[in-house]
């Protein structure tokens, strides 16, 4: 007899799922046995990664979705919930980050990366807690950063901080309810947002099998890879040397050129 899939029978919705640590999730959660619903900005993507998941077997629809738009957030929850009746795991994962100083940036960034990393990860939880509550019955991961213990970037770690700080005291006031909270805060990972910037990270499979070991183990918090947390206590503990080696490096100034070359 086959051995019954740790998930089997779950409907998981997956933001943030054409590509990266989303992609991967959604591939781990359909091998345990998952039906997804992906959602996400690029409909061919999306598209591919259903097709990856069926050919393994697996279930899931794609349902192209901004989580900057309220309507959307509302428009996706209602077919996901129209297609398979509930939602019983959501991992809040669609995010985004920028290269450019605070001072750089351009106010549509700031908002755009407020309502992505924010904003939309706080309304779609609120659309879909009420039929989990009714349910008792739901696990709701959230993928915050490492940034969001050691501050690196203004707006990227304002972003992770809140919505660590949602997730961990969302899980206190649901505690006994049914509903399991969880946070997920990886370091570098290989994706779109780190490429061409540093060499020999891991894959988004780490955080996936972190993310699926959530559901079905609940915890509090998860940071993968492991080799951060040191950098985490450092910053809470020694914050002045945390200070000191994340200071930015003066730019060496180009020497003058003098007389004929």
């Amino acid at each position: 007899m086959e051995k019954k899939k740790p998930l089997a029978g779950q409907i998981a919705l997956v933001t943030g799922s054409s590509s990266g640590i989303g992609a991967a999730t959604a591939r781990e959660l359909a091998r345990r046995g998952a039906r997804l619903v992906l959602a996400a900005r690029r409909a061919d993507l999306l598209d591919a990664e259903v097709q990856a998941i069926k050919q393994r077997g697996g279930e899931a629809i794609a349902i192209p979705t901004d989580v900057t738009d309220p309507a959307q957030i509302d428009a996706l929850v209602a077919h996901a919930i129209a297609k398979y009746g509930r939602i019983d795991i959501l991992v809040n994962n669609a995010g985004i980050g920028s290269i450019r100083s605070f001072a750089r940036m351009s106010r549509e960034d700031i908002e755009r990366m407020l309502d992505t990393n924010l904003r939309g990860v706080v309304l779609l939880t609120h659309a879909v807690l009420p039929g989990m509550l009714e349910r008792r019955h739901g696990a709701i991961i959230t993928v915050a950063s490492v940034a969001g213990h050691v501050a690196v970037d203004p707006i990227y770690s304002a972003t992770k901080y809140a919505v660590r700080g949602f997730s961990l005291s969302l899980r206190r006031q649901l505690a006994g309810r049914g509903v399991l909270v969880s946070v997920v805060s990886p370091g570098f990972i290989r994706s779109n947002m780190t490429d061409g910037t540093r060499r020999g990270l891991p894959g988004p499979d780490i955080v996936a099998r972190a993310i699926a070991g959530l559901i079905v183990h609940p915890r509090r918090e998860v940071v993968v890879p492991w080799y951060y947390r040191p950098a985490i206590w450092a910053e809470r503990m020694l914050p002045w040397v945390a200070d000191r080696l994340l200071r930015p490096r003066p730019r060496p100034r180009r020497a003058q050129r003098t007389g004929a070359a």
